[in-house]
């Protein structure tokens, strides 16, 4: 798969903005490298909301995590099935910032982490929601700005991780409140809530 002329024409807008701020080259070769440990921190985070605020929203926690999995499993035949060359591969004299890898690029894995997360986090706080879609376009933004992917690389992995994550809501959303009830009524209730249990003295 090649690049249209309007996806090449966003990246080379971005590239010759990545050349002429030099100052920037560290922080997003960084966060596009490593960022994407800010959306695991983020769940961490969210698991500390959802505990407080019932078996629907530790259901949804859980499957931001199942999900975003499952997005990257769906991604992966994807990538190989449109084989799209990666802008260093394809273009002469760009700045490279990005590590080159013989993999292709689209859809990019790492939106589709950070699209996955986002709209799971929004399906458990509305506030985490906010700021992982932040980091979110960040981390889609950075990577096309090392010129590891074309825009629509990183738009079509936003895009695919938050319809994984969204759509398997709507499927397994009974069943995981439904074991998250359970596991409320086991040892393992400290993990899934932080309510007292029915009856239960508070001190």
């Amino acid at each position: 798969m090649t690049p249209g002329p309007t996806d090449t024409s966003l990246f080379l807008e971005v590239n010759g903005f990545a050349q002429r701020t030099g100052w920037l080259h560290t922080p997003m070769a960084l966060f596009a490298r490593y960022g994407i440990l800010l959306f695991g921190a983020l769940l961490v985070a969210g698991w500390f909301v959802a505990r407080r605020g019932g078996f629907g929203r530790m259901a949804a926690l859980v499957w931001a995590g199942l999900g975003t999995l499952v997005a990257v499993a769906v991604n992966q035949p994807l990538v190989r099935f449109f084989h799209e060359t990666r802008p260093y591969q394809g273009l002469h004299q760009i700045l490279v910032l990005a590590q080159p890898t013989t993999d292709f690029g689209f859809p990019s894995d790492h939106s589709t982490v950070a699209g996955a997360v986002t709209a799971g986090l929004f399906l458990v706080d509305p506030l985490l929601g906010c700021v992982s879609l932040v980091l979110a376009l960040v981390m889609a933004f950075s990577r096309v700005y090392i010129a590891a992917h074309y825009p629509y690389d990183v738009v079509a992995g936003l895009a695919v991780g938050a319809a994984v994550v969204l759509l398997g809501h709507l499927v397994v959303r009974r069943a995981l409140t439904h074991l998250v009830a359970l596991l409320a009524g086991t040892r393992l209730r400290p993990l899934v809530t932080d309510i007292g249990a029915p009856g239960e003295a508070q001190v």
